[in-house]
């Protein structure tokens, strides 16, 4: 994830790289900082959903979805999209979910090839024990670090950046569809 120049200034290379615009030193101290605090945070809501409920960050991100949804049910391409990840990857998902009982999967009446996941009764109570271990672990290690106006210029960009990343046009290359 380095994003520095591959080769320096005055080189051979950079009359090919001329029109490149490098981050500046500012732009990668940001860059690199982001990148830290990300990794270093995934982690620590990981290893917290793992010691307190036995599964990883993404699988309780699905747990929440399904739980959040009418009935306690998602299509699996909708659950997909929402987590931003392949279908390939949800699918693996769920089987471990399957496997836990915290999840099941029904066919969709409606079209053949389609199939809802459905969050179980077990999956619920595991989301309520687990929930509040959770909470205090995002808390304590985001926003008891933040005032409330860093809080609010946090979500302010994150929102931004999250709108120029998301495509509007079809056939994009997304996650959900592969």
């Amino acid at each position: 994830m380095n994003t520095a120049p591959v080769s320096a200034p005055g080189s051979a290379q950079e009359a090919s790289d001329h029109d490149q615009r490098w981050l500046t030193a500012g732009e990668q101290r940001v860059w690199r900082a982001y990148l830290h605090a990300t990794t270093l945070l995934e982690d620590h809501l990981d290893r917290q959903l793992q010691r307190d409920a036995g599964m990883p960050h993404i699988y309780y991100g699905l747990l929440v979805q399904l739980a959040e949804a009418p009935r306690r049910r998602l299509r699996m391409t909708e659950l997909a999209m929402n987590a931003k990840i392949t279908r390939s990857r949800l699918s693996h998902a769920v089987a471990r979910l399957e496997k836990n009982g915290w999840v099941r999967r029904e066919d969709c009446p409606s079209d053949k090839r389609g199939q809802f996941a459905v969050l179980t009764d077990e999956g619920a109570d595991v989301l309520r024990r687990t929930a509040p271990g959770h909470v205090a672990a995002v808390r304590q290690a985001l926003f008891e670090r933040l005032s409330p106006e860093q809080q609010k210029s946090l979500g302010e960009i994150m929102q931004i950046v999250a709108e120029g990343l998301q495509p509007n046009e079809a056939g994009a290359d997304l996650p959900w569809l592969r």
